[in-house]
Protein backbone atom coordinates (compact mmCIF):
# COMPACT_ATOMS: atom_id res chain seq x y z
CA UNK A 1 0.00 0.00 0.00
CA UNK A 2 1.35 3.08 -1.06
CA UNK A 3 2.50 5.74 1.90
CA UNK A 4 1.41 8.91 -0.08
CA UNK A 5 -2.07 7.56 0.04
CA UNK A 6 -2.77 6.77 3.50
CA UNK A 7 -1.37 10.29 4.26
CA UNK A 8 -3.38 11.98 1.67
CA UNK A 9 -6.78 10.38 2.57
CA UNK A 10 -9.62 13.23 3.54
CA UNK A 11 -13.00 13.99 3.08
CA UNK A 12 -14.71 17.41 3.54
CA UNK A 13 -15.98 17.16 6.76
CA UNK A 14 -12.90 15.27 8.28
CA UNK A 15 -10.09 17.79 8.58
CA UNK A 16 -6.32 17.71 8.98
CA UNK A 17 -5.54 18.78 12.20
CA UNK A 18 -1.64 17.67 12.62
CA UNK A 19 0.86 15.59 10.46
CA UNK A 20 4.31 15.17 11.82
CA UNK A 21 6.95 16.66 9.02
CA UNK A 22 8.08 13.16 7.93
CA UNK A 23 4.25 12.22 7.42
CA UNK A 24 4.50 9.34 10.59
CA UNK A 25 2.17 10.83 12.38
CA UNK A 26 -1.66 12.39 10.89
CA UNK A 27 -3.84 13.35 13.25
CA UNK A 28 -7.66 14.26 12.28
CA UNK A 29 -11.11 16.01 13.25
CA UNK A 30 -13.80 14.60 12.72
CA UNK A 31 -15.83 11.19 13.02
CA UNK A 32 -14.27 7.97 13.24
CA UNK A 33 -16.52 5.72 10.88
CA UNK A 34 -16.25 8.77 8.68
CA UNK A 35 -12.64 9.14 8.67
CA UNK A 36 -11.73 5.71 8.52
CA UNK A 37 -13.92 5.57 5.38
CA UNK A 38 -11.26 7.72 3.73
CA UNK A 39 -8.25 5.27 4.76
CA UNK A 40 -7.71 2.43 1.65
CA UNK A 41 -8.89 -0.98 2.51
CA UNK A 42 -6.12 -3.60 3.80
CA UNK A 43 -3.79 -1.34 4.89
CA UNK A 44 -3.62 -1.46 9.10
CA UNK A 45 -1.34 -3.48 10.62
CA UNK A 46 -2.86 -2.81 14.22
CA UNK A 47 -6.22 -0.93 15.74
CA UNK A 48 -6.29 0.28 18.97
CA UNK A 49 -9.64 1.89 20.18
CA UNK A 50 -10.36 3.25 23.99
CA UNK A 51 -14.16 3.86 22.69
CA UNK A 52 -16.99 5.68 24.72
CA UNK A 53 -17.80 3.41 28.22
CA UNK A 54 -21.04 5.48 28.20
CA UNK A 55 -20.61 6.38 31.56
CA UNK A 56 -21.30 10.07 31.49
CA UNK A 57 -25.36 10.53 33.00
CA UNK A 58 -24.92 11.90 35.86
CA UNK A 59 -22.85 9.41 38.32
CA UNK A 60 -20.09 10.13 40.03
CA UNK A 61 -16.61 8.18 41.66
CA UNK A 62 -13.98 8.99 43.65
CA UNK A 63 -10.59 11.61 42.65
CA UNK A 64 -8.40 12.50 45.30
CA UNK A 65 -10.40 11.04 48.01
CA UNK A 66 -13.93 13.35 47.55
CA UNK A 67 -16.65 11.77 45.71
CA UNK A 68 -16.59 13.40 42.12
CA UNK A 69 -18.93 13.38 38.30
CA UNK A 70 -17.82 11.27 36.22
CA UNK A 71 -19.31 13.22 33.16
CA UNK A 72 -16.49 13.39 30.67
CA UNK A 73 -18.79 14.91 27.89
CA UNK A 74 -21.60 14.33 25.71
CA UNK A 75 -19.37 11.73 23.41
CA UNK A 76 -19.87 9.77 26.57
CA UNK A 77 -23.30 9.92 27.09
CA UNK A 78 -25.20 6.33 26.64
CA UNK A 79 -28.08 6.62 24.33
CA UNK A 80 -29.48 3.50 25.49
CA UNK A 81 -28.45 -0.36 25.19
CA UNK A 82 -29.76 -0.77 21.90
CA UNK A 83 -28.45 2.48 20.24
CA UNK A 84 -24.86 2.22 22.04
CA UNK A 85 -24.85 -1.17 20.60
CA UNK A 86 -25.77 -0.33 16.95
CA UNK A 87 -22.83 2.49 17.44
CA UNK A 88 -20.26 -0.31 18.44
CA UNK A 89 -20.85 -2.61 15.17
CA UNK A 90 -20.55 0.54 12.79
CA UNK A 91 -17.26 1.91 14.05
CA UNK A 92 -15.49 -1.83 14.36
CA UNK A 93 -17.22 -2.58 10.78
CA UNK A 94 -15.34 0.76 9.49
CA UNK A 95 -11.74 -0.71 11.58
CA UNK A 96 -12.44 -4.39 10.19
CA UNK A 97 -12.64 -2.78 6.77
CA UNK A 98 -8.93 -0.74 6.84
CA UNK A 99 -7.39 -3.60 8.73
CA UNK A 100 -4.75 -5.70 6.50
CA UNK A 101 -5.83 -9.96 6.10
CA UNK A 102 -3.41 -10.42 9.41
CA UNK A 103 -4.12 -7.34 11.04
CA UNK A 104 -5.29 -7.11 14.73
CA UNK A 105 -7.56 -4.99 16.74
CA UNK A 106 -7.41 -4.04 20.23
CA UNK A 107 -10.21 -2.63 22.22
CA UNK A 108 -10.14 -1.31 26.12
CA UNK A 109 -13.19 -0.96 28.14
CA UNK A 110 -15.25 -1.46 31.16
CA UNK A 111 -18.04 -3.82 32.24
CA UNK A 112 -19.88 -0.67 30.80
CA UNK A 113 -18.88 -1.67 27.10
CA UNK A 114 -16.88 -4.82 26.45
CA UNK A 115 -19.48 -7.25 26.34
CA UNK A 116 -21.29 -5.27 23.97
CA UNK A 117 -17.74 -5.31 22.16
CA UNK A 118 -17.22 -8.99 22.28
CA UNK A 119 -20.48 -9.87 21.06
CA UNK A 120 -19.95 -7.49 17.53
CA UNK A 121 -16.91 -8.75 17.44
CA UNK A 122 -18.43 -12.12 17.23
CA UNK A 123 -21.49 -11.02 14.87
CA UNK A 124 -18.52 -9.14 12.66
CA UNK A 125 -16.43 -12.47 11.70
CA UNK A 126 -14.00 -11.37 13.73
CA UNK A 127 -11.43 -13.81 15.55
CA UNK A 128 -11.08 -13.59 19.29
CA UNK A 129 -7.57 -13.99 20.41
CA UNK A 130 -7.21 -13.08 24.10
CA UNK A 131 -9.38 -10.99 26.59
CA UNK A 132 -6.16 -9.09 28.92
CA UNK A 133 -7.61 -8.01 32.06
CA UNK A 134 -5.36 -5.11 33.29
CA UNK A 135 -5.18 -5.13 36.89
CA UNK A 136 -4.70 -1.48 38.34
CA UNK A 137 -2.90 -1.62 41.98
CA UNK A 138 -4.56 1.59 43.26
CA UNK A 139 -7.90 1.78 41.78
CA UNK A 140 -10.27 5.22 43.53
CA UNK A 141 -12.33 3.08 46.53
CA UNK A 142 -15.84 2.82 45.95
CA UNK A 143 -17.55 5.32 48.43
CA UNK A 144 -21.30 3.41 48.59
CA UNK A 145 -19.25 0.80 50.14
CA UNK A 146 -22.10 -1.66 48.06
CA UNK A 147 -19.71 -2.93 45.29
CA UNK A 148 -16.44 -4.71 45.17
CA UNK A 149 -13.87 -1.85 44.16
CA UNK A 150 -13.42 -1.34 40.16
CA UNK A 151 -9.66 -2.41 39.83
CA UNK A 152 -9.50 -4.19 36.48
CA UNK A 153 -10.03 -2.91 32.99
CA UNK A 154 -10.47 -5.81 30.00
CA UNK A 155 -8.54 -5.00 26.87
CA UNK A 156 -10.10 -7.60 24.54
CA UNK A 157 -7.12 -8.37 21.40
CA UNK A 158 -9.16 -9.92 17.97
CA UNK A 159 -7.91 -10.91 14.26
CA UNK A 160 -9.64 -9.53 10.98
CA UNK A 161 -11.09 -12.74 10.60
CA UNK A 162 -10.72 -16.38 11.36
CA UNK A 163 -8.20 -16.71 8.15
CA UNK A 164 -5.58 -14.51 9.61
CA UNK A 165 -2.24 -15.29 10.66
CA UNK A 166 -2.22 -12.52 13.29
CA UNK A 167 1.59 -11.49 14.22
CA UNK A 168 2.48 -12.13 17.65
CA UNK A 169 5.89 -11.11 19.19
CA UNK A 170 6.02 -14.07 21.57
CA UNK A 171 10.17 -14.34 22.25
CA UNK A 172 9.97 -10.37 23.15
CA UNK A 173 7.17 -11.23 25.24
CA UNK A 174 8.39 -13.94 27.37
CA UNK A 175 11.90 -12.17 27.55
CA UNK A 176 9.43 -9.36 28.91
CA UNK A 177 8.29 -11.69 31.54
CA UNK A 178 11.43 -13.40 33.11
CA UNK A 179 11.90 -15.97 30.36
CA UNK A 180 8.36 -16.84 31.26
CA UNK A 181 5.35 -17.33 29.03
CA UNK A 182 3.24 -13.69 29.65
CA UNK A 183 -0.50 -14.82 31.02
CA UNK A 184 -3.61 -12.24 30.26
CA UNK A 185 -3.42 -10.76 33.33
CA UNK A 186 -1.56 -6.68 33.23
CA UNK A 187 -0.55 -5.15 36.58
CA UNK A 188 0.25 -1.80 35.80
CA UNK A 189 -0.47 1.28 37.46
CA UNK A 190 -2.60 4.35 35.91
CA UNK A 191 -0.52 7.28 33.79
CA UNK A 192 2.02 8.89 36.15
CA UNK A 193 2.41 12.67 36.47
CA UNK A 194 5.25 12.58 34.04
CA UNK A 195 2.68 11.31 31.49
CA UNK A 196 0.08 13.74 32.49
CA UNK A 197 2.22 17.06 32.52
CA UNK A 198 1.13 18.48 29.13
CA UNK A 199 -2.54 17.83 30.18
CA UNK A 200 -5.09 15.77 31.44
CA UNK A 201 -7.49 13.60 29.57
CA UNK A 202 -10.37 11.58 31.47
CA UNK A 203 -9.72 8.22 29.97
CA UNK A 204 -6.07 8.47 29.52
CA UNK A 205 -4.06 5.14 29.28
CA UNK A 206 -0.63 4.74 30.76
CA UNK A 207 2.20 4.55 28.02
CA UNK A 208 3.15 0.91 29.52
CA UNK A 209 0.19 -0.46 28.73
CA UNK A 210 0.01 0.55 25.00
CA UNK A 211 3.81 -0.33 25.05
CA UNK A 212 3.40 -3.88 25.54
CA UNK A 213 0.20 -3.73 23.09
CA UNK A 214 2.58 -2.44 20.14
CA UNK A 215 5.19 -4.64 21.11
CA UNK A 216 2.97 -8.12 21.14
CA UNK A 217 1.37 -7.13 18.16
CA UNK A 218 2.83 -4.53 15.35
CA UNK A 219 4.98 -5.77 13.18
CA UNK A 220 8.27 -3.41 11.73
CA UNK A 221 7.52 -0.47 10.62
CA UNK A 222 3.65 -0.92 10.82
CA UNK A 223 0.51 1.23 10.46
CA UNK A 224 -1.25 1.83 14.09
CA UNK A 225 -4.48 3.24 13.62
CA UNK A 226 -6.70 5.01 17.24
CA UNK A 227 -10.42 5.72 16.07
CA UNK A 228 -10.62 7.56 19.71
CA UNK A 229 -7.05 9.18 20.12
CA UNK A 230 -7.94 10.86 23.32
CA UNK A 231 -5.03 12.13 24.86
CA UNK A 232 -2.68 10.18 21.93
CA UNK A 233 -0.66 7.63 24.03
CA UNK A 234 -1.31 5.27 21.32
CA UNK A 235 0.33 7.94 19.10
CA UNK A 236 3.23 8.72 21.46
CA UNK A 237 4.23 5.04 21.88
CA UNK A 238 3.87 4.33 18.09
CA UNK A 239 6.15 6.78 17.02
CA UNK A 240 8.53 5.49 19.95
CA UNK A 241 8.53 1.93 18.34
CA UNK A 242 9.10 3.84 14.63
CA UNK A 243 5.47 3.11 13.48
CA UNK A 244 3.30 5.07 11.77
CA UNK A 245 -0.08 6.61 13.36
CA UNK A 246 -3.16 8.21 12.25
CA UNK A 247 -5.25 8.95 15.63
CA UNK A 248 -8.93 10.77 15.06
CA UNK A 249 -10.83 12.74 17.15
CA UNK A 250 -13.80 15.35 17.37
CA UNK A 251 -12.07 17.18 19.81
CA UNK A 252 -9.72 19.77 18.82
CA UNK A 253 -8.32 19.84 22.49
CA UNK A 254 -7.51 16.41 22.94
CA UNK A 255 -5.69 16.46 19.12
CA UNK A 256 -3.73 19.53 20.72
CA UNK A 257 -2.37 17.74 23.85
CA UNK A 258 -1.70 14.85 21.66
CA UNK A 259 0.45 17.15 19.04
CA UNK A 260 2.08 18.31 22.04
CA UNK A 261 3.15 14.14 22.97
CA UNK A 262 4.20 13.71 20.08
CA UNK A 263 6.67 16.41 19.77
CA UNK A 264 7.87 15.74 23.20
CA UNK A 265 8.71 12.40 22.28
CA UNK A 266 10.23 13.99 18.56
CA UNK A 267 11.77 16.69 20.03
CA UNK A 268 14.06 17.36 16.22
CA UNK A 269 10.28 17.99 14.70
CA UNK A 270 10.05 21.12 16.06
CA UNK A 271 13.83 22.92 14.67
CA UNK A 272 11.21 21.61 10.98
CA UNK A 273 9.16 24.47 11.40
CA UNK A 274 6.91 25.62 8.55
CA UNK A 275 6.42 21.82 7.44
CA UNK A 276 4.18 21.43 10.52
CA UNK A 277 1.12 22.37 9.94
CA UNK A 278 -1.86 22.86 12.20
CA UNK A 279 -5.65 22.94 10.76
CA UNK A 280 -8.50 24.47 12.82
Amino acid sequence: MNERAIVDASTSLAKDYWRAPNGQVRLVRGDCIEVLGTVPPDSVDVVFADPPYFLSNGGTTCRSGRRASVDKGKWDRSRGVEENHAFTCAWLEACRKVLKPNGTIWISGTAHVIYSVGFALQQLGFKLLNDIVWEKPNPPPNLSCRYFTHATETLIWAARDRKSKHHFAYDTMRSLNGNRQMKSVWRMSAPSRAEKRLGKHPTQKPEALLERVLLASCPPEGFVVDPFNGSGTSGVVAVRLGHRYLGIDLDCNHLELTRKRVMAEQPAWSDVGPRLRVAG
